[in-house]
Parts: C-alpha cells; sequence; structure tokens
C-alpha cells in the first residue's frame, strides 16, 4: 500500500471505530523549518480542540509489517490518552484578556521559517526568530498550543512589545528554565523510561557539558532568551561557555576551559543535526559564545 492509500485506509478504519458524534479526517500542516506533515486530526462534535496523531512513523511500521488493525487500535490507545475534554469557546481568542496568561514563546531559526515569519509577529535574535504561541495545555502527553499570527495583535490591539513582555514573564512562571549537568539529564532521562539503577556517578568537578531547557523538555533553547539567565550560568561556571543549539527543546553548555576548537564543535552541530534530528527539530548550525565579562551572547562564523 502506497503513502496516500496508507492515509486513507487510516482515515476510513478510524471512523469506523470512532464512536458517534467523534470523526478524524486527514490534516496537513507545515511545522518548523518548512517540513510539511501529514497526520489525522480527531474531533469530537460537541468540542472545537481536537488532536492530531502524525502519521509518517506509523507508515513506517506498516511496511515493516505491522497489520493496519494493530496500528488503528494503538492511534485509538493515543487519541484516548491525548482527548481533550474541554471546549474552548472561540470568542475565547479574540478576547485579549483571556489569553494572556497563556501568551509564551519559542525560538526558530530565520532564514528556513522566512515564508512562515511573513504571517507571524517575530523578533530576530541572531540567527533566530522569537515567535509566540497561545500554551492551551502543557501536559508530559503533549502541549495543545496556538501559533499567534499578524491578525492577532490587531484583533486584541496590542504592540510587538506588549506581545514579547507578557510572553517573557508567563514563559518564566509556566516554563521555567532547567539548567542541569548532562550526566543528570541522562540520569533523569533513564529514570524516565524505567532504568532504576545506572552507573552514571556523581562528578561534578569533571563535568564537560551541561543541559539548558525548560521543565516540560519542549521548545526549551527558549530559555536562551530568558532574561538574566545566560548571566546566571556564567555566574554558577565562572567562566565563558559555548551554547551549542542541539534542537529546539534544549541547548548545550561547554565551559571555554573544557571545550574543543569552535569549528570542530560547529561541524558536530551540522552533523547531529544533518543525521540524528527530524527536520522541524533543527535550530541552528551555529554554535555561540557567552561572555560573561561583558554579558554578550555572539554567534561563530
Amino acid at each position: 500500500m502506497e503513502y496516500q492509500e496508507f492515509l486513507c485506509a487510516v482515515e476510513n478504519e478510524l471512523n469506523e471505530q470512532l464512536e458517534e458524534g467523534t470523526r478524524a479526517k486527514l490534516y496537513s500542516t507545515i511545522k518548523n523549518n518548512g517540513r510539511e506533515r501529514m497526520g489525522v486530526l480527531i474531533e469530537q462534535q460537541d468540542n472545537n480542540i481536537g488532536p492530531t496523531i502524525y502519521l509518517e512513523g506509523f507508515y513506517e511500521k506498516y511496511k515493516e509489517k505491522l497489520d493496519l488493525t494493530a496500528i488503528i487500535a494503538e492511534l485509538l490507545e493515543i487519541y484516548d490518552s491525548v482527548k481533550c475534554t474541554k471546549v474552548m469557546n472561540e470568542c475565547q481568542f479574540d478576547d485579549y484578556d483571556s489569553m494572556k496568561e497563556k501568551i509564551v514563546f519559542k525560538v526558530v531559526h530565520y532564514e528556513k521559517n522566512k515564508t512562515m515569519l511573513e504571517t507571524i509577529p517575530h523578533i530576530r535574535y541572531l540567527d533566530l526568530a522569537i515567535v509566540f504561541y497561545i500554551l492551551l495545555e502543557a501536559e508530559e502527553t503533549g502541549m495543545a498550543t496556538i501559533l499567534i499570527k499578524n491578525e492577532h495583535l490587531t484583533l486584541w490591539k496590542i504592540t510587538l512589545k506588549n506581545l514579547y513582555d507578557i510572553a517573557v514573564k508567563n514563559a518564566m512562571t509556566l516554563l521555567p528554565a532547567q539548567f542541569m549537568s548532562m550526566r543528570q539529564a541522562m540520569k533523569d532521562m533513564l529514570q524516565g523510561c524505567g532504568e532504576k539503577n545506572t552507573e552514571l556517578e556523581d562528578e561534578t568537578d569533571n563535568e564537560v557539558m551541561y543541559l539548558l531547557t525548560n521543565s516540560l523538555k519542549n521548545f526549551g533553547a527558549a530559555c536562551l532568551v530568558y532574561p538574566h539567565v545566560l548571566e546566571m550560568i556564567g555566574d554558577m561556571l565562572c567562566e565563558n561557555y559555548y551554547l551549542l543549539p542541539s534542537s529546539v527543546h534544549e541547548v548545550i553548555i561547554v565551559p571555554e576551559s573544557k571545550a574543543m576548537k569552535e569549528s570542530e564543535m560547529s561541524a558536530m552541530v551540522v552533523e547531529i543535526n544533518d543525521t540524528q534530528l527530524e527536520l522541524e527539530d533543527v535550530l541552528s548550525d551555529h554554535v555561540y559564545f557567552f561572555d560573561s565579562q561583558k554579558g554578550k551572547l555572539r554567534m561563530n562564523r
């Protein structure tokens, strides 16, 4: 079965099995860095918020001989775990006072998102762009978000500066920054996967890399824009440091005294972006350097 046939089969089979009043339909969207993704949007008749489950990975499973019945069962299980029971009144999106406490931001690559940036408010930052979204729900199973567009500013009668100010305030509260050693990050990841015993020992003095992200580890690279965060990291490390953009979700911190050559780190970032990340998760091919004395972040050339 070709991909398009698979998509139609999934849509039809889901609609056969979903309860009355709930419908599945194919949905295409342009994600970060211009990547188009196909998914299935499942909507309840009395609820205007529905999850989209992307299907590329399921098609790979199908090609690896997982039958369609098993795939539909897995999709229904995912839907049951993430479906939203809250109904949002569309008028709420028109009312700035109803939305302002949910406005946050993320960072994306500027050049790779130029087309999208034409339609949304943004702020240029080095080779990145700060963009804004409404955080409707945030749980371990995922996030429900709405990207803020230019028409929202007109509707809400606010400026880009107003938007930035409220987004920064909210992000630091709703998505606080987390700075940890790579060793601790690995421990947390292993424990999250059910690994109770790890061989990772605490050797704080020998730490070479650290991780900067947010509490949800989702769009956590935005923390490099949080006020005073980079300065505080410099104070903790007691030196200048490099920032390696490992994805839109986190940034790796390397103290200057323990870093490789900038060219080597840049090559490493490019290789990881090309071979290890999905296109939509890539942030930048550049390495950044924070001068703790000057309190300045620069991009390597």
